[in-house]
């Protein structure tokens, strides 16, 4: 009788997931969250990035954003809260999130190779899927466009058909933005009246409707097979070309600086970000800021945080009209859906602007996986909506709550394994040390094993590891986005629960390899001292013989495996007296 339950179990499971091979040991003979598949079966997902989102959401902790519909997401959703990306730019943290390898794995440190042909013909995660029998389809910018995604967004590799751009994009680095003569200009500050754009409309707009057209179309079709539809918007990417109505939702005397507005003494040179992206722009460059440290006026500084806000509800805004797509469409209660962004961006800590560093601002993201069954339970007797959508501008002072939380640390290397797992398939296996003729490998960690669990506190364990390249070691005008042939030097970066340690390492772009006797420069901060990473201790640790005992590790050792160890050695038995 027992076997007999078992086999229709697994009938079950298999029925909701055509195509998928079988989970019997997994599902019945562990507890694993595999075994709420075949009960609950999240058959489809619908996969949601952002473009330089920090974790600046209500459901993070920010006091001051409206971002009503990512909350009421998160509160149905598992929150990863010390989520972080592999690189601070978009191209290179796409790449690796897709294809779960980091970037000395695909080779792609700036914008201008594509890894199948630099290092490997890795899988990516929609294309896995799509070998799996999904229909895989992509909105707006999921992979980077251009040479990093061979100009076809990996097309047909990753996707079942050709990735849709919003047509208005081509406009984005034009001279959209009215100044105050009425003149046309190429601003940061760019809060537009949508009637007034070409077409009546703006790309994050365009893209939202195709991907609900799209999902209205999956609901009505029922039992053509599942999905994998991903949809990427631009904002809060600069300029902040966005409805300008959003920017009421801040007035500035409700604005404030960064908490640590200025650039930290022990910082070394190598490390800062001198954020020349905005200096192309035509209101910046007005302000006749010096290079590279003159700090941008106080009252601009307000304007640049109130309009990334503002554009930060206007993708909320977007979020909360695909989801309640999901819901007219019938698919919220079967349909995972997975929320998060390429890297963060800084808002005037530390003196900088933008992405381009291995700082937490600029490396941590929001992660959030809504799973039916697992992080939340519809009601199948009364169904009824799951994600109505909120009005940012309406008068309710409700805030929604993050679900089940995890604060220890993961990275966007993690997401493939994960979604997969979570989608009934099997993960892939972790890659070996080396990995470049391997097309199907994970180079992060499978985090099914904390759903539907409570965690137990820290996990000294749980790391993850960053990198930025420089071409010098003080700021230079390509110091932010260097080629891959000009550059020289590589920040390594370890974040653990306790500590940011950050190693600057000569860099050989024709072998792409570091040597770890060439350091450049370090950082260490001491996060329950210093969350912020102002103090830079790694001067007053002792370093040097740190370096010294750890240079005879064997060559064969992994820099990841490396930079533990002397983190371990830097802070054994030294937090009394290392604190600011």
């Amino acid at each position: 009788m027992f076997f007999l339950l078992i086999m229709y179990l697994d009938s079950l499971f298999t029925s909701c997931h055509p195509g998928y091979p079988s989970q019997r040991a997994s599902v019945v003979f562990k507890r694993s969250p595999s075994m709420y598949c075949f009960l609950f079966p999240a058959k489809n997902v619908l996969f949601i990035m952002a473009d330089d989102l920090r974790t600046t959401l209500g459901c993070y902790g920010d006091p001051l954003v409206k971002t009503p519909n990512i909350d009421q997401l998160a509160s149905k959703s598992q929150v990863f809260l010390n989520a972080f990306a592999q690189q601070a730019v978009c191209g290179p943290s796409r790449t690796s999130m897709l294809t779960s390898r980091r970037p000395d794995t695909t080779r792609l440190y700036d914008f201008y190779s594509y890894w199948r042909v630099a290092a490997g013909n890795y899988t990516t995660l929609p294309q896995y899927f799509k070998s799996q029998g999904y229909t895989t389809m992509s909105v707006g910018k999921v992979f980077h466009p251009g040479i990093a995604s061979n100009y076809t967004d990996d097309y047909p590799y990753s996707w079942s058909v050709p990735p849709y751009h919003p047509p208005s994009f081509r406009y984005e680095k034009e001279k959209m933005c009215k100044g105050a003569g009425g003149g046309l200009h190429a601003n940061l500050l760019c809060a537009v009246d949508v009637a007034e754009q070409p077409g009546g409309t703006l790309p994050d707009l365009e893209s939202a409707a195709e991907a609900v057209r799209l999902l209205r179309g999956l609901g009505d079709d029922g039992d053509d097979g599942p999905f994998f539809l991903a949809v990427g918007f631009h904002k809060p990417h600069i300029p902040f070309r966005i409805p300008q109505e959003y920017l009421s939702l801040y007035p500035l005397d409700q604005m404030s600086l960064a908490p640590d507005p200025e650039v930290p003494e022990g910082l070394p040179s190598v490390a800062y970000n001198p954020w020349m992206d905005l200096r192309l722009r035509e209101d910046v460059m007005a302000l006749n800021t010096s290079f590279p440290y003159g700090p941008i006026p106080k009252d601009f500084q307000l304007r640049i945080r109130q309009h990334y806000y503002a554009a930060v509800s206007y993708l909320d805004a977007q979020v909360g009209r695909l989801l309640t797509a999901l819901d007219d469409s019938r698919l919220a209660d079967d349909t995972m859906v997975v929320f998060s962004s390429d890297h963060g961006w800084s808002l005037g800590e530390h003196g900088e602007w933008a992405k381009y560093s291995n700082f937490d601002v600029a490396t941590q993201v929001p992660l959030m996986f809504y799973v039916p069954g697992v992080t939340f339970f519809p009601d199948w007797l009364q169904p009824g909506t799951i994600f109505p959508f909120v009005d940012v501008f309406g008068r309710s002072e409700h805030r929604f709550k993050a679900g089940h939380v995890v604060r220890n640390v993961v990275e966007l290397v993690d997401v493939f394994p994960t979604v997969s797992y979570m989608a009934g398939l099997d993960a892939p296996e972790p890659c070996p040390l080396v990995s470049f003729k391997e097309e199907l490998c994970t180079e992060g960690d499978n985090l099914a094993y904390t759903f539907g669990r409570l965690e137990r506190g820290k996990d000294d364990e749980d790391i993850a590891f960053s990198q930025y390249p420089r071409p010098a070691d003080v700021p230079q005008v390509n110091s932010d986005l260097p080629l891959l042939a000009n550059i020289k030097v590589m920040g390594y970066s370890l974040r653990s629960w306790d500590y940011r340690y950050t190693l600057w390492l000569g860099f050989d772009p024709n072998t792409f390899k570091a040597n770890v006797t060439d350091v450049h420069a370090g950082e260490l901060y001491m996060l329950a001292d210093d969350p912020l990473q102002d103090h830079n201790l790694y001067r007053r640790s002792d370093h040097r013989h740190m370096l010294r005992k750890t240079s005879g590790l064997r060559q064969s050792l992994s820099l990841q495996k490396r930079m533990r160890l002397q983190l371990l050695y830097l802070t054994a038995g030294m937090k009394s007296h290392l604190k600011p």
